[in-house]
């Protein structure tokens, strides 16, 4: 009997590339699912800033301040229910609920293409700016999925009017703030107070003007 070698074995265990899931292909909001490491009834949040040069979602915030894991997690299931490997990052975003969250080009796309059981996360610090109180939702192909949760994830940054550069305006609206009445904003350094931690973050951004790559 003729033996195949090692090597040409190898070669078709390449061309050839993993198992591919069977299904219909095209992603269902309702069948997919959206899960974050906080959990249902919970919140935190992350700082953001236009350059990239903010925390991970590991390191956002609870609302006392504390360090908090809030990674966000998808896996994208087809109208069968099979999971839907190697879907491009790039069409698989999140968004503020009310809009308050500006990201730059391509920011709020997932850390990568889905696996090979349909996973992807979003871990990675945000190209983005603005702000927002509102709960994160996910965007597959410009559709919300609708299985799962929508995360009480929120963000503030140093760019605190939106315009994805970090510049005198926001300083000027940061120091309205920071000698009024309290404003969720400027908590920087998000503690729920506002005070000198906030100040030395947007002092740290404006001196290097971050804005968009």
């Amino acid at each position: 009997m003729r033996m195949i070698p090692a090597t040409a074995v190898l070669s078709l265990i390449l061309v050839a590339g993993p198992a591919q899931v069977r299904g219909d292909g095209m992603p269902s909001p309702e069948l997919s699912t959206v899960s974050w490491e906080l959990g249902a009834g919970q919140s935190a949040i992350l700082l953001v800033v236009p350059d990239g040069d903010g925390p991970a979602f590991t390191a956002a915030r609870d609302a006392n301040g504390a360090e908090v894991d809030a990674t966000i997690r998808l896996v994208l299931r087809d109208g069968s229910g099979f999971p839907i490997a190697m879907f491009p990052a790039e069409d698989m975003w999140i968004e503020s609920a009310d809009q308050g969250l500006v990201f730059c080009a391509g920011g709020g796309s997932a850390d990568h293409w889905t696996d090979a059981l349909g996973s992807t996360t979003w871990s990675l610090p945000r190209r983005a700016g603005g702000h927002s109180q509102t709960s994160c939702r996910v965007f597959v192909n410009g559709l919300p999925v609708t299985g799962g949760i929508n995360p009480e994830l929120h963000f503030n940054s140093p760019d605190i009017n939106g315009d994805l550069y970090v510049n005198l305006l926001d300083v000027a609206a940061f120091t309205r703030d920071y000698y009024g009445a309290y404003e969720f904003r400027s908590d920087l350094a998000r503690d729920a107070v506002l005070n000198l931690a906030d100040v030395a973050v947007m002092v740290a951004y404006i001196h290097i003007g971050a804005g968009c790559p």
